[in-house]
């Protein structure tokens, strides 16, 4: 097991990084005081590990009560978010009552929202099953849920107290969920770790034959490198928005194409690939170094091509986002593959010339 930690002051946390944690109560004993904790988790995840985790904590005395949600990204919303309240009130959940996200990032999301908001704050734990939410979504403290106007819209920062990331559940992982967390995986590399993206392109069949030794490490050393981005700048005001490589695309990608069509991870590929692609036109990478990123997404499973919703339709999707500052969109884009800036300065020009060429890839697809 590996341990890392999200150093916060006093709510700094660990990360525990390895295989069968979900059997081990006492990493959970310290932040479970109580006897009492509520169990978050869906459809999917639930038949899989839910009564794996319940015993966990019978061990050490904790009773538990789950709350069982439709799963997708499609549900990550205030009618589901409701779910949870509703759940929590007619059991009389206290402010003493720790809320435990078991499944992707969209659980541990609304969760990790509903822990913000139920009575003003109650304690919060990660326990993320999916490649995606092990190495990006459960830790940083980033909740919140979706509306129908965008992604992510509604939320809040609040970090758990621990993130226990048992790679023994992603055996049961499809192979499209694998290859959306390593979407996320790939991004510490272009961002701020180009020796970690030569690694990736070294191992990338090892992390698609599920490795357990590739794999622990690549989380490990994702974790590490958002776990660094966190601790220096938690609410995103700096360094922290680098995190959103290609997401600006690729939130307009998911919402463009209805929730739950396209996988976060998906979209971020694409998205990534598009912000490569602007990167090139204001003269910073080779179209070499765009081709590079390319055939490591396409390797990965992912999709290179993002879908035809039209310029206009994605001009206006990205106006929503919530990195705009001063009705200006701005941008994550590579200086160079391992360096992100981002960029508010973006002719108009040239980001027309970006959908266009995507648009156009996608009728010579």
């Amino acid at each position: 097991m590996q341990t890392l930690t999200v150093g916060l002051g006093e709510r700094s946390y660990p990360i525990f990084i390895g295989s069968g944690l979900l059997r081990q109560a006492e990493l959970l004993q310290r932040v479970l005081p109580r006897k009492r904790a509520a169990i978050v988790t869906n459809t999917t995840v639930a038949p899989l590990y839910l009564e794996k985790l319940r015993q966990t904590l019978q061990s050490i005395g904790v009773s538990s009560m789950p709350i069982i949600l439709p799963d997708g990204e499609q549900h990550k919303n205030s009618a589901t978010l409701n779910l949870i309240y509703d759940a929590l009130l007619t059991s009389r959940c206290e402010r003493t009552t720790p809320l435990i996200a078991l499944g992707g990032g969209v659980i541990g999301d609304m969760t990790g929202y509903a822990a913000a908001t139920y009575l003003r704050g109650v304690p919060f734990i990660q326990i993320p099953t999916t490649l995606l939410a092990q190495v990006d979504s459960s830790v940083g403290g980033k909740t919140g849920i979706n509306h129908p106007l965008g992604k992510n819209m509604i939320g809040a920062f609040y970090q758990p107290q621990v993130v226990l990331a048992d790679t023994a559940t992603l055996n049961t992982l499809p192979d499209n969920e694998l290859a959306a967390g390593l979407a996320e995986v790939i991004k510490y590399g272009l961002i701020r770790d180009l020796p970690f993206f030569e690694w990736l392109e070294q191992n990338m069949d090892k992390l698609l034959a599920r490795d357990t030794e590739a794999l622990q490490y690549a989380i490990a050393r994702s974790c590490r490198n958002k776990a660094e981005v966190v601790a220096a700048d938690e609410r995103e005001s700096g360094e922290r928005a680098l995190l959103n490589l290609g997401h600006t695309f690729g939130h307009a990608i998911e919402s463009g194409m209805g929730y739950g069509n396209w996988l976060h991870g998906e979209g971020v590929a694409a998205g990534t690939i598009m912000a490569a692609d602007l990167s090139q036109r204001l003269g910073w990478i080779s179209a070499q170094d765009v081709a590079r990123i390319r055939s490591l997404f396409e390797r990965a499973g992912l999709p290179a091509v993002a879908p035809d919703l039209g310029v206009e339709k994605y001009l206006d999707l990205m106006g929503l986002d919530k990195k705009v500052e001063g009705g200006k969109m701005r941008f994550v884009l590579l200086k160079e593959i391992g360096r992100a800036v981002v960029y508010g300065e973006v002719p108009e020009e040239l980001l027309r010339q970006t959908l266009e060429a995507a648009q156009a890839a996608v009728s010579h697809g």
